[in-house]
């Protein structure tokens, strides 16, 4: 089989790898789709390699068909379509204990902490695994992952019908938000700089905001009649994003860190905490129920798979695919075609 390592210096080394037999309460899969997202782009430029190494198949974005079933596992089949929730806890930390097993203290993330999806074959643990309707699209389905990171999203912020919500950035992350949280009830607007992703934004039926010809949070004062945003979702990962957040939201308005600020911490203005009563809410990666409402949704069409895919290659050509998507100021969502 093929399998593609991460090599270091912005690279890949595909290599044929002998399938690895399932153990007991293991399955191997097919993988049919792996996304690209951003973490396995901060991967490519080499900001974690540390914790990756440079010999590591990565990716965890994937669709997949059950290939063989190791002892003990019950509930598959060889030929079910799934997906991957790519998380390994202890079941022994205080957060296991307490049930909050998606943020275990002791989290492994399959495809950075162990090996990935950018293979023709993975062998994981069952309990990973969801099943799949058998006539779903596996291109769509590779959207589930991420679909589900957005559902664990809205899911905190407990959006009620008919609240007004601000989605900062529009990329595939703040557009999957975007699209759960209207499915939730919330008026939604996406704030954005690129106008690409506006357009696709619009396209998906939003009102949007240009970040650099207005002022977000005055502009959602004035949207929301002099109310501000009761819920607001801070994607962009950026200072001025952060900064737009605390002035766009109402009074007890619910603010939900969704983007990874690395490097320098940013500033945040604790004042219109007090004042408005605001909360701020952590949302980190995903539980059970997450995937399997992700999963309803793109089934039900309430996910727009067809606009966000905007681009397959084949695992051959995996380090071309993320050259090509490192600046793509007009790519949404990239797959890697693995069998």
């Amino acid at each position: 089989m093929k399998a593609a390592y991460y090599s270091g210096n912005q690279s890949f080394t595909v290599r044929d790898d002998q399938p690895k037999e399932p153990a007991a309460g293991e399955v191997r899969i097919k993988i049919a789709y792996c996304g690209i997202c951003g973490t396995d782009m901060h991967v490519f430029h080499g900001v974690m390699d540390a914790r990756v190494t440079t010999n590591r198949v990565i990716g965890h974005e994937c669709s997949a068909v059950v290939d063989a079933i190791g002892a003990g596992v019950e509930g598959f089949a060889v030929g079910d379509q799934v997906v991957v929730r790519p998380l390994s806890h202890c079941g022994e930390c205080a957060a296991c204990k307490k049930g909050y097993i998606h943020v275990c203290q002791n989290l492994k993330f399959l495809g950075l902490d162990t090996e990935g999806a950018m293979q023709e074959m993975w062998t994981l643990p069952a309990h990973t695994l969801h099943k799949l309707p058998a006539d779903m699209r596996l291109d769509y389905a590779a959207l589930i992952e991420p679909t589900a990171v957005a559902c664990h999203d809205v899911a905190r912020a407990n959006i009620q019908p008919g609240e007004d919500v601000l989605v900062i950035g529009g990329g595939p992350i703040g557009l999957l938000v975007a699209m759960v949280a209207k499915q939730a009830g919330g008026n939604v607007v996406v704030s954005e700089v690129s106008d690409y992703r506006l357009k696709v934004a619009e396209k998906l039926g939003f009102k949007t905001l240009n970040a650099l010809k207005v002022n977000v949070g005055e502009e959602i004062w004035k949207m929301t009649g002099d109310k501000g945003a009761e819920v607001v979702f801070e994607v962009s990962a950026t200072q001025p994003g952060v900064d737009t957040m605390t002035e766009a939201a109402a009074v007890r308005g619910r603010i939900v860190m969704v983007g990874i600020i690395g490097g320098r911490k940013p500033e945040v203005d604790l004042f219109k905490f007090f004042w408005r009563e605001l909360q701020l809410l952590g949302a980190r990666v995903y539980e059970a129920a997450d995937y399997e409402k992700a999963i309803e949704m793109i089934v039900s069409g309430a996910i727009d798979c067809e606009t966000l895919i905007t681009d397959i290659q084949e695992l051959e050509d995996i380090t071309k695919a993320f050259q090509a998507l490192d600046g793509n100021a007009t790519a949404m969502k990239s797959l890697i075609k693995c069998s």
